[in-house]
């Protein structure tokens, strides 16, 4: 099972994810990734949308690494796991992994790390991740 859990977000594998060998196309982990980032932030009551509209402010990539260990093929349900491992002032690295979720037995099938930027979209500059998201981010780690 994983490790370090925080959050989880289900995802189905459909045709349009897979390559012509049937499976998972390797780029599509990433925007599992990015979806599951995003639920995880409407989860603490924070939508991309409003970050953006109402504070001037975007959580952008600056750095992924990301290692595959199986493959995921159409209509495996998936488990999408997001895990916080270090919250700074500007940024926060990102433990992220898809599992496959089978009866009695989930198979790892990806897994990395992200590092999210605060950037202050008037400016397009790091900025500080603002105090009351940051208490947000910093209960859901302890609840872990």
């Amino acid at each position: 099972m994983p490790t370090n859990e925080n959050f989880n977000w289900p995802v189905r594998v459909y045709y349009e994810d897979t390559d012509a060998g049937g499976i998972v196309f390797y780029a599509n982990y990433l925007k599992y990734f990015e979806r599951a980032r995003t639920e995880w932030l409407r989860s603490l009551g924070y939508s991309q949308h409003v970050l953006t509209e109402t504070l001037g402010l975007l959580f952008v990539v600056k750095a992924v690494a990301i290692e595959y260990h199986a493959s995921a093929k159409l209509d495996d349900e998936l488990k999408l796991v997001v895990a916080v491992e270090r919250l700074g002032g500007a940024s926060m690295k990102i433990r992220q992994e898809v599992w496959r979720v089978e009866a009695g037995q989930d198979t790892l099938l990806s897994d990395g790390t992200v590092t999210i930027v605060c950037v202050d979209k008037a400016i397009s500059r790091p900025c500080p991740i603002p105090g009351e998201i940051r208490q947000k981010i910093n209960s859901a780690i302890q609840t872990e």
